[in-house]
């Protein structure tokens, strides 16, 4: 099956949780999809990231994380949705902050070659560490829909889903269809 990253795919606000946003349906075993399992998803990642990304202009030219450091880049997008998920829920967990600083300090440790851009796995790890300290934590929110994680950047704070044109439709649509089904009939 063929799949093409579009820019609904980089709802989050940051790298780092587009990156999480990766497994679709997360908490649905039956529906649940992780598109990196498709290792040349990881690669078309990148280059999408490139086009659609909050911070693209953050961190240069993106490139695949090389194939022997693809294992510490998918446990550092575990960690990370782990981490923010629980901060969302305002959950106490000083555990799951040291697991993503743990992630995080595994992937920069590896030698990475950087001459033709930075790679997907240290750019995700400072886009992580980059949400852990700055102000923006403050307006993560998990979409109602699709529990994908996003930033609420808008002013009043009051964003409800990852993307207005795809989850907050299809959550109206069902609205009304409920509505128009509950209706009686003249």
């Amino acid at each position: 099956m063929s799949f093409t990253w579009t820019a609904h795919r980089f709802s989050g606000g940051a790298l780092a949780l587009d990156v999480a946003n990766s497994v679709v349906m997360r908490f649905d075993a039956e529906r649940r999809t992780d598109r990196f399992d498709d290792p040349a998803a990881i690669d078309t990642f990148a280059e999408a990231a490139n086009l659609y990304g909050a911070e693209r202009n953050r961190f240069g030219t993106l490139v695949p994380a090389k194939s022997e450091r693809r294992n510490a880049f998918i446990g550092l997008r575990e960690a990370t949705d782990r981490h923010f998920r629980a901060l969302v829920r305002t959950e106490d967990r000083p555990d799951l902050l040291a697991d993503l600083l743990e992630a995080v300090a595994t992937v920069l440790r590896q030698p990475a070659d950087t001459r033709k851009g930075t790679p997907l796995d240290v750019a995700t790890a400072h886009s992580a560490l980059g949400l852990i300290a700055g102000p923006e934590r403050e307006r993560l929110k998990i979409c109602p829909n699709c529990a994908w994680l996003f930033l609420d950047r808008s002013r009043n704070r009051s964003r409800t889903w990852c993307d207005m044109a795809v989850c907050g439709n299809r959550t109206k649509a069902r609205r009304h269809y409920r509505r128009s089904r509950e209706e009686p009939k003249p």
